[in-house]
């Protein structure tokens, strides 16, 4: 554990330092935020800000764990598996993630790639990083269940389940990228949590990349603080979710993981809720009746006149609490 939290330290440190060279760079680049006329008015006074500063997240993860994993491979050679599955998954949806904030900047601004073309593509990663996980796992097709000492087996079900984890996860923590700090520090916390589960399984990789995530996404943090000087982007966001639940199915304790994001969770509800409530009650009412003034949910407390800062501080309360009781969960 100390190991890792000096590496999430010094990744803190190193990535921080190109915070600034970055957002120059984007600027020069003009990917500049293209903010969507039906969201939160006051959103728009964010346009033309630097939209794809979660390449510093992703960009330092891989960095630091491929110099970290040199020196496993030396030593205990364990890179295959601790590496090449939640790296590439990260990595993979990293990329997907780019090109649909390069549509939405150039292409198809405020839109990106459609979304019954990006599922599939998600769906796809996550498969076979299902597959992956099923094979090269020690346990495979194992899932912790909380109050049973014992490791269930759920067989070649583990494949199609953990498709739709990492898929879901990472469109839940996507959703959840829309305000200042939101998603970055959601993501570090949950990480941070299944850090602490992963080092009692003394899983020393996962306890390790866990808190360079962190690291990377406390420099993000720097510059994503209210007001922001760089936003996430999905190129980011995809792949901190796809990530997270990739950690979470190697420990085997992904049955807490709606516990653990809950923020993220409550997020893809109501927009869930929010899409099916206008839909269905059109068709059988004849008029639209929604749930929440806006979604996703940090939207409709925008709109009741809730401040950035009063939303991300107190959203950050419920991540941590959560994670309490998912860790608790993962202790019984």
């Amino acid at each position: 554990m100390a190991f890792a939290l000096t590496i999430g330290g010094v990744t803190f440190l190193l990535a921080v330092i190109w915070g600034s060279p970055l957002i120059e760079s984007m600027r020069r680049l003009r990917l500049g935020k293209q903010i969507r006329i039906e969201g939160p008015q006051t959103h728009l006074k964010k346009m033309g800000t630097p939209a794809m500063g979660g390449i510093l997240i992703v960009g330092w993860t891989v960095i630091i764990s491929v110099v970290v994993n040199i020196v496993q491979l030396v030593k205990l050679q364990e890179i295959a598996e601790s590496v090449v599955i939640p790296l590439g998954v990260m990595v993979a949806y990293s990329i997907l993630g780019g090109i649909d904030d390069y549509q939405g900047l150039r292409q198809r601004p405020g839109v990106g790639m459609l979304a019954r073309y990006k599922i599939w593509y998600q769906a796809a990663i996550a498969a076979a990083a299902a597959i992956l996980l099923y094979l090269l796992n020690g346990q495979r097709g194992f899932v912790a269940v909380p109050t049973v000492p014992v490791l269930l087996d759920i067989g070649l079900w583990y494949i199609p389940l953990a498709t739709f984890v990492i898929t879901s996860t990472a469109n839940a923590v996507n959703l959840t990228d829309g305000l200042d700090g939101l998603a970055g520090i959601i993501a570090a916390t949950a990480f941070a949590i299944y850090g602490v589960i992963a080092f009692m399984q003394d899983q020393q990789f996962l306890v390790t990349y866990c808190f360079i995530v962190v690291g990377s996404c406390f420099a993000f943090l720097w510059f994503n603080a209210h007001p922001a000087q760089m936003f996430m982007g999905d190129v980011a966001s995809q792949a901190l979710g796809g990530a997270l639940a990739v950690v979470a199915l190697m420990t085997n304790q992904w049955l807490i993981l709606p516990v653990v994001a809950f923020v993220p969770v409550a997020t893809t509800i109501s927009t869930i809720l929010q899409v099916a409530s206008a839909v269905l009650s059109r068709r059988f009412l004849g008029r639209d009746i929604r749930p929440f003034k806006m979604s996703p949910l940090h939207n409709h407390f925008v709109v009741i006149g809730w401040s950035e800062t009063q939303i991300v501080q107190r959203w950050w309360l419920v991540g941590m609490l959560s994670g309490m009781i998912g860790l608790a969960l993962a202790l019984i």
